[in-house]
């Protein structure tokens, strides 16, 4: 069956030229099978009505009705869906277009997935001199990162018998009434594709969010009405909050209970210098995970090596209590057999691995990441850590060719590329230096895997996460120092090289939180044009 699209777009006001280039843009697709449906709501500008009605004399398969009063873009959009007798809905903004393959990338991919319901492309702007600029080379599907931001926009092309099921178009959300529909949609969506190519430009005009980020400030509270309503509707405890930059939230999910955490820290009493001065590492990252974690179900196990001087053991009793669990190891450096020794003595429903060498920053950490834990669909939950400089030491991985630390040694305050630094959302994997995860999911995966002794371990531990179905989930609130990194960079082992590559070949080079279009063995989401 050969699918027919309805391309939906209000109209109001819109530059002449503009409208046109719109239009042209679809009546352009290479995929012929659509009709336009265009709705004028009530443009004070009397040509606009000539130019729509000249339209569709030109083109059977463009429809346009006239309001006769202006109801906003909600109300304009809602009519344009009625109107709308295809299989799909495409979402299209009448200063905007189309690359020509759009509608037949929709096509190619519906052939292989006939159960999809949804799917979104990559952007990019289009300046007023003519240029394309800022692409937004996207993540595929992430639904974390969707309550963070509204990443997926255009272009959009949703099954139309699923939006007339969710509502269609909701009164009171003006300005984000298409994220709302997306959140509705994909709730639902059977499946769920993305399209790692520029089938859309977002024309830069004053009146536009791609021009003026402060042009619609109400469609930013309309987004926060969106996404608590789809908590609400999941049944997750959470309260939505805005922040900087505008247009991306923050998701803060509640404690709804307070199962054991088991905090397993791997440690041989190590000293070193830091910030000028000299601190046994273990003593002060329970010391600082103490001060600053009221988590009232915390047991934490201390796999120290046999080596580990009695006054450090004495230190961490003293400090932590009958909290502190010690538990000796006396076999060769492994920090896989070390993790997985102190997982066979903890009593806890989730188990912290946290290395030596660190200090929180966030006071009551926990509270972000247990509710994340224990969410359905997620297996593991990472922080943003810190080298004592300032500057990032991980904000979770990409397998880009070979495992990375995104935007690695980038400074702490930056936003990233498109927000990527300050968002809420899934990544490949984690590092193993602080990383959350029931008990349950660690037996599924087995544990750490004892060849990697020393590298790569969090790299499998993740992927194998991943292999069972689980979500791995990065989150930017809960912040914490890494400090030996700083002066001691991996060294991997050939073995350890090999054997993650021969384990992982292809998940090492299709990381789905990356895009094709970015350069290779980099970390920075740099396009490849730009390389």
């Amino acid at each position: 069956m050969t699918p027919l699209f309805s391309v939906l777009t209000p109209v109001y006001d819109p530059p002449h030229d503009v409208l046109l280039a719109m239009i042209d843009s679809v009546v352009a697709q290479t995929f012929d099978n659509w009709e336009l449906c265009l709705v004028n709501d009530c443009s004070t500008d009397p040509v606009i009505a000539s130019l729509l009605d000249a339209a569709a004399r030109s083109d059977k398969r463009i429809k346009v009705i006239h309001r006769s009063e202006n109801g906003g873009i909600i109300a304009a959009s809602a009519d344009a869906l009625a109107m709308a007798t295809g299989d799909f809905v495409a979402l299209l903004d009448h200063d905007d277009l189309l690359n020509e393959v759009a509608l037949a990338s929709f096509v190619e991919v519906l052939g292989m997935h006939p159960d999809i319901d949804y799917s979104y492309s990559d952007e990019a702007h289009l300046t007023p001199s003519g240029q394309i600029v800022t692409p937004f080379y996207k993540p595929d599907w992430s639904p974390e990162r969707l309550r963070s931001q509204n990443y997926c926009t255009h272009f959009s092309v949703l099954r139309r018998s699923l939006v007339n099921e969710v509502g269609g178009f909701r009164p009171g959300f003006e300005g984000s009434q298409d994220y709302d529909l997306i959140l509705r949609v994909t709730e639902k969506a059977r499946y769920i594709h993305h399209f790692p190519y520029l089938l859309y430009i977002w024309r830069q005009l004053p009146t536009s969010v791609a021009g003026n980020k402060d042009a619609k400030p109400y469609a930013y509270e309309s987004g926060k009405r969106a996404l608590q309503d789809h908590a609400d509707r999941l049944g997750i405890a959470a309260t939505v909050e805005m922040q900087e930059p505008l247009g991306t939230y923050r998701f803060r999910r509640h404690l709804t209970r307070t199962p054991r955490v088991s905090v397993i820290i791997p440690t041989r009493g190590t000293s070193s210098i830091v910030w000028g001065v000299t601190r046994n590492l273990v003593v002060e990252t329970v010391e600082s995970l103490i001060e600053k974690e009221s988590y009232p179900d915390l047991e934490i196990i201390i796999v120290a090596d046999t080596p580990t001087p009695p006054s450090v053991i004495h230190a961490l009793q003293r400090i932590g209590g009958d909290r502190v669990k010690i538990v000796w190891y006396d076999r060769p450096f492994n920090f896989s057999e070390k993790i997985n020794l102190g997982a066979a003595h903890a009593t806890g429903e989730l188990l912290l691995m946290l290395n030596d060498d660190m200090q929180v920053i966030t006071p009551d950490f926990l509270t972000d990441m247990v509710p994340l834990a224990l969410e359905d669909g997620v297996g593991m939950v990472g922080a943003k850590l810190y080298f004592a400089d300032g500057t990032i030491q991980h904000a979770g991985h990409v397998y880009n060719g070979d495992p990375y630390h995104a935007m690695f040694r980038w400074a702490g305050n930056e936003l990233g590329p498109f927000g990527l630094l300050v968002v809420q959302r899934e990544t490949v994997g984690v590092t193993a230096a602080c990383a959350l995860l029931r008990m349950d999911v660690f037996e599924q995966v087995g544990g750490l895997t004892p060849m990697l002794h020393s590298s790569y371990n969090d790299v499998d531990l993740s992927l194998k996460v991943r292999s069972q179905g689980h979500r791995v989930v990065w989150t930017p609130y809960v912040e914490l120092y890494h400090f030996e990194s700083q002066t001691r960079e991996p060294h991997p082992s050939d073995e350890e090289h090999a054997f993650i590559r021969s384990r992982w070949r292809e998940q090492l080079v299709n990381d789905p939180y990356y895009n094709h279009n970015l350069a290779p063995r980099r970390d920075d989401w740099v396009s490849k044009a730009l390389r």
